[in-house]
């Protein structure tokens, strides 16, 4: 499979965005990633839809919106209509009925829904929803602050879950050029990555250093 490159926008710095942004997009990235986060779920509040619908003014590239939020689902729509391609949701914030019940809703649209597990997050836990999904983010820090340690327990579940599911496996949290050759090899595709790109001093070659 394709190795897509998500540079974390939580990383950029803000004062310049939209240069941050092009700085990336230049440098080669397949999509942007966009943590939320409401300070309930996780310790941490970061962006909105009105955010989202902004950042899409000023890129080309798919949005990978990362819903790190309680009632993912009461804000769906409003993420969609801002301009969001991708939207993952944590499966410890919802019910699997209640992700079939949407996953059936937004069926047939471009925009595509997957589950995100925190590192002790059991595969078991997708398992009922499995066949459904487009996508899963699989976290390998705990969520709610950039720039943390790699938690190599990642790497176990990437290859359980690439037995069982033919779409795309992402991974966030600590991801660099120490351990993304590994996280591929393993199975996984998408390549979440903040600090590492966004502080880089070229971050285009710290790009073509995630694709191995």
């Amino acid at each position: 499979m394709k190795i897509l490159i998500a540079p974390s926008i939580i990383a950029a710095d803000f004062s310049k965005l939209a240069e941050e942004i092009k700085k990336v997009e230049a440098a080669g990235a397949d999509l942007l990633h966009i943590d939320i986060m409401d300070g309930h779920f996780v310790p941490n509040i970061t962006f909105g839809p009105g955010q989202v619908e902004a950042i899409k003014k000023v890129s080309g590239l798919p949005l990978d919106v990362h819903l790190m939020i309680e009632n993912p689902f009461k804000f769906l729509n409003d993420f969609i209509k801002a301009g969001a391609d991708i939207i993952t949701v944590h499966i410890e914030t919802v019910s699997t009925s209640s992700f079939k019940s949407q996953l059936k809703k937004i069926k047939g649209s471009k925009v595509r829904l997957g589950a995100a597990l925190n590192p002790n997050t059991s595969l078991k836990k997708i398992e009922p929803i499995i066949d459904l999904l487009d996508f899963v983010l699989l976290m390998s820090v705990n969520p709610g602050f950039c720039g943390q340690k790699f938690m190599p327990i990642v790497y176990s579940k990437i290859t359980g879950l690439r037995k069982k599911f033919r779409f795309d496996i992402e991974v966030d949290g600590g991801v660099n050029s120490e351990n993304g050759s590994k996280l591929v090899s393993c199975g996984a595709n998408v390549l979440a990555a903040g600090s590492f790109i966004f502080n880089a001093t070229d971050a285009n070659s710290a790009i073509r250093s995630l694709r191995g």
